[in-house]
């Protein structure tokens, strides 16, 4: 099974931009979609690629946050949010109940300039996030997630480490969070591939970074430690346009 996860940066901009060349060419069994800034109804007139069905969760607030789902793969259940009223308002969570594991599509929280938003991040969100993928896990089936985590791990994951040093996305809160995260049982499924450096999913939109490579890995998808033999491949698409973000992907056996 093929995964691919892609911040849009806003469906209907991405889909003028050449987008659905790209979905309808993926080597995708499930797309997942995250910033979506949209409701159904906003691209009523789009006829997805012949396969796929699509599942939403929109923000409440109008063009702000929310996720898709594209799969040609069947689910047995499709649950919106983690189920905590204070985390569920703008369409950041949404699962998928597939013969094999949970397939969870995630729009992490950004901290923001000047980190007003990093106790929310850090204190909140996190936590009760890593509850969902716990009481997921106890179903009995393991759990992939993925999607912009807003994060980058290490200091391999960003051009210039030492500059963004508590900027939003590098803070020793965030990423901290991030490996408790992944010391419960999770691996990145990229960093099973590829160790080094250089490789970058979100690009500045000023002063040509994309161009210049000058970018951070935040997008990721992340597998429960148990499915780590079944990883086949995993990959970051930096050459397709279309937002900031560009798409990563996973091969399961």
């Amino acid at each position: 099974m093929k995964i691919v996860s892609w911040n849009v940066n806003g469906i209907r901009a991405a889909l003028r931009k050449g987008a659905m060349d790209y979905f309808a060419a993926a080597p995708a069994d499930v797309l997942c979609l995250q910033e979506t800034k949209a409701h159904p109804g906003d691209v009523q007139h789009v006829a997805w690629p012949a396969g796929y069905e699509a599942h939403w969760n929109s923000a409440v607030k109008k063009g702000y946050s929310g996720t898709l789902v594209l799969t040609r793969v069947k689910p047995r259940q499709v649950t919106t949010g983690i189920g905590e009223a204070a985390h569920d308002a703008e369409g950041r969570v949404l699962t998928l109940e597939l013969p094999d594991f949970y397939l969870v599509n995630v729009y992490q929280p950004n901290s923001q300039r000047g980190l007003t938003r990093l106790a929310y991040r850090t204190q909140e969100w996190d936590g009760a996030f890593l509850a969902y993928l716990r009481r997921l896990g106890k179903k009995g089936k393991p759990v992939v997630f993925c999607g912009d985590l807003n994060v980058a791990h290490t200091e391999l994951d960003l051009t210039n480490p030492k500059t963004n040093h508590r900027n939003a996305g590098f803070t020793d809160e965030e990423r901290g969070n991030f490996s408790a995260l992944l010391a419960r049982g999770f691996v990145d499924t990229f960093r099973v591939f590829e160790p080094g450096p250089g490789h970058h999913t979100w690009w500045s939109q000023m002063m040509n970074c994309r161009a210049r490579n000058i970018g951070w890995r935040v997008d990721y998808v992340v597998a429960a430690e148990k499915l780590r033999p079944a990883l086949r491949r995993a990959w970051i698409s930096p050459e397709v346009m279309g937002s900031d973000h560009c798409p990563v992907g996973l091969e399961l056996a």
